[in-house]
């Protein structure tokens, strides 16, 4: 039997949602609440999954995209379905209202996930009758290319919904991780905030240009980062492993973790002094050729090291 997804907001990452899941064989209603979106996200969609069949992405465009429809109305989305993905404004005002109504005319078991990128799932949905259902599956944009997903739920999302919900993303291909607690940002952003923020004072200050700092990430960790995170990294970059790394490392991680970089680096003069020396590379084509020769040999070097 065909599963059913309502995909509730229908704009950039509503109608990624709506390819993943009908590229996986789901039954996708798309419902805005602004006239005509949903409508005419039907055939950006389509055309979204021609471009993804044109780079060996989706194997059935045209059955993918005859799966996605526009609802009539929030209970047409809604009916019979077994997944929710809310995609509305990043306001808890708004997630509060629509929580509301997705609780109250989702069927039972159907679960309600948000693609909220920082609003904890515990600041909507407290007072609904349905929480235990509800969670965040927040997405890395572009979701039909970029295929994380973070799942966090509040501490009264039933752990068998949690668990549901990791498996329905999984089997339509997306790669979820389970934030263990709540926390603001999640997990990604708090990563790549940690990232910016030294970024942002590093060229700020006068120690890097721009540009370099970006080569710094594309064509050194980047590079690493695409297929092995830090602890797999910093495991094969010492003799004995993580607790060799740690040993030989500690204490020059330590004096910069005693020196962050300060809100400030967001605000002028530090924003200004990175646009004044900022600009934009014009080679991605040949830098991407580039990277993915690298990438073959970096993963036929790491298999080396664990041999």
């Amino acid at each position: 039997m065909t599963e059913s997804v309502a995909i509730v907001g229908s704009g950039l990452i509503g109608r990624a949602w709506a390819m993943i899941f009908a590229r996986a064989g789901w039954d996708v209603r798309l419902f805005d609440a602004a006239a005509g979106v949903a409508e005419d996200a039907v055939p950006l969609c389509a055309e979204g999954l021609r471009t993804l069949a044109e780079n060996g992405l989706c194997p059935d465009p045209v059955g993918a995209a005859r799966r996605i429809r526009a609802a009539a109305n929030l209970a047409d989305a809604l009916q019979g379905v077994t997944f929710v993905q809310e995609n509305g404004p990043e306001r808890l005002d708004v997630k509060r209202s629509l929580f509301a109504e997705l609780d109250a005319q989702a069927p039972q078991d159907a679960i309600i996930a948000s693609s909220s990128s920082a609003i904890r799932c515990s600041l909507f949905t407290e007072n609904l009758p349905g929480r235990a259902r509800c969670l965040i599956g927040h997405p890395v944009n572009p979701p039909h290319l970029i295929p994380l997903v973070e799942i966090s739920g509040a501490s009264w999302t039933a752990p068998d919904v949690l668990t549901r919900a990791r498996a329905v993303y999984e089997r339509i291909g997306q790669v979820p991780i389970t934030v263990l607690k709540e926390i603001e940002g999640f997990i990604l952003n708090r990563l790549q905030g940690a990232l910016l923020a030294e970024a942002f004072r590093l060229a700020s200050e006068g120690y890097v240009t721009p540009q370099d700092l970006d080569k710094t990430v594309s064509d050194g960790l980047g590079l690493r980062w695409s297929f092995m995170g830090p602890f797999e990294t910093i495991e094969l970059n010492a003799p004995g492993g993580i607790a060799d790394y740690c040993a030989r490392y500690t204490g020059f991680y330590k004096n910069l973790a005693a020196d962050p970089a300060p809100p400030s680096v967001y605000e002028a003069p530090a924003t200004e002094a990175i646009m004044a020396n900022w600009q934009a590379p014009a080679d991605l084509p040949a830098r991407m050729n580039r990277r993915d020769a690298r990438l073959a040999a970096l993963r036929a070097h790491k298999a080396s090291q664990k041999d």
